[in-house]
């Protein structure tokens, strides 16, 4: 297991080049057939640079957080709080410090508290995105670890993993409830992702649970096209399900696996219309899918991020948000993600 280091605001002080220049230290970790790659620079054009700082103005604004800390009000705020606390460690504002720094601490203590009242569980009970929203606040309470000074966080995490622990099904997937029934990829790829970035905050995640995800996953992909589908057997193989599943793959340690691999050919090879701003699952596809072509090494990243990042800027409005298709915050949050890789703040960015 590894135990991510306490990172502080000298975090901000670190230069560019050695933010981005680095090796495949995760994925070798696991896969010791990977060569190793020099990262190239991928620079935020001052466009990009300016929507990012917009859009955490706006997010910052009087009024667009909640008086108990969360963000949102489309019926999901646990998912919009969690994205939209990402949103600043991306890049590098830290909780309870600076101007952003109160709060990032009242959006940590919203999720905290959202377990608490829910003996661990953070999404909204009963909620065909519950699950989905609980494996968000994992996900953003772990990239939060080593930042944070809630003396509840350590406990409050703890008990969110054993959640998603104990309702991973007999397949290997997980679903729209925290129970171990039927599961789906998208669901499944959340809680990959969620995990493992729990594992590197020094949770302890048994290894069994993450092959065990990695094999339901490898269950969803097409023979033919190399793409993935929503269920084993079920469905078309898509843009949005192949980039999530190639993702979850590459986080468990597959990025030389041959499906890993074929699904990579599968994105790159989608026709060009997944650019497109008007897109369906326009944020989920590509947040999966940079950090995918990210992960894949120098010249995919290079060839990826430019186009997105055009596309991205362009639909920004003029008050500094987005629109997403859950709400104001979910789509700028996102927007903000999709854009910042290059500045690989946060360890779920790093290779």
């Amino acid at each position: 297991m590894n135990v991510r280091p306490l990172r502080t605001t000298t975090v901000a002080a670190l230069t560019a080049a050695s933010l981005i220049t680095t090796t495949l230290s995760r994925v070798q970790a696991q896969d010791e057939a990977a060569p190793t790659q020099t990262v190239g620079v991928a620079r935020l054009t001052p466009e990009a640079e300016a929507a990012i700082t917009k859009g955490l103005a706006y997010l910052a604004k009087a009024g667009v957080q909640n008086p108990d800390g969360s963000w949102g009000g489309s019926g999901n705020p646990v998912a919009e709080t969690s994205v939209g606390l990402m949103a600043f460690m991306l890049k590098g504002y830290v909780p309870g410090r600076g101007e952003y720094g109160r709060l990032m601490d009242k959006a940590i203590s919203y999720l905290i508290n959202k377990g608490r009242e829910q003996r661990g569980f953070m999404g909204t009970p009963n909620n065909h995105a519950g699950m989905y929203e609980h494996g968000l606040a994992v996900l953003a309470l772990s990239e939060a670890w080593g930042q944070s000074k809630n003396p509840r966080l350590k406990t409050g995490l703890r008990r969110a993993v054993d959640i998603i622990l104990r309702a991973q099904n007999a397949e290997g997937g997980w679903r729209y409830n925290p129970e171990p029934r039927d599961a789906d990829l998208s669901m499944t790829v959340m809680h990959v992702v969620a995990l493992n970035s729990a594992r590197e905050a020094g949770i302890s995640v048994p290894d069994a649970t993450i092959e065990k995800a990695a094999k339901y996953v490898f269950s969803c992909q097409d023979e033919d096209s190399g793409g993935f589908r929503y269920q084993p057997g079920g469905g078309e193989p898509g843009f949005a399900r192949t980039a999530a599943g190639v993702m979850s793959l590459i986080m468990c340690g597959k990025l030389r696996h041959k499906s890993t691999q074929r699904g990579l050919a599968f994105l790159k090879a989608y026709p060009d219309r997944k650019f497109d701003k008007n897109y369906p699952r326009f944020h989920y596809s590509h947040y999966y899918a940079i950090q995918a072509m990210y992960q894949a090494g120098e010249s995919d990243f290079q060839s990826w991020y430019p186009r997105i990042a055009a596309t991205i800027v362009s639909k920004q409005q003029q008050d500094g948000s987005w629109g997403g298709a859950h709400g104001t915050v979910y789509g700028t949050g996102f927007s903000i993600l999709i854009l910042g890789v290059p500045y690989r703040y946060l360890p779920i960015y790093q290779r």
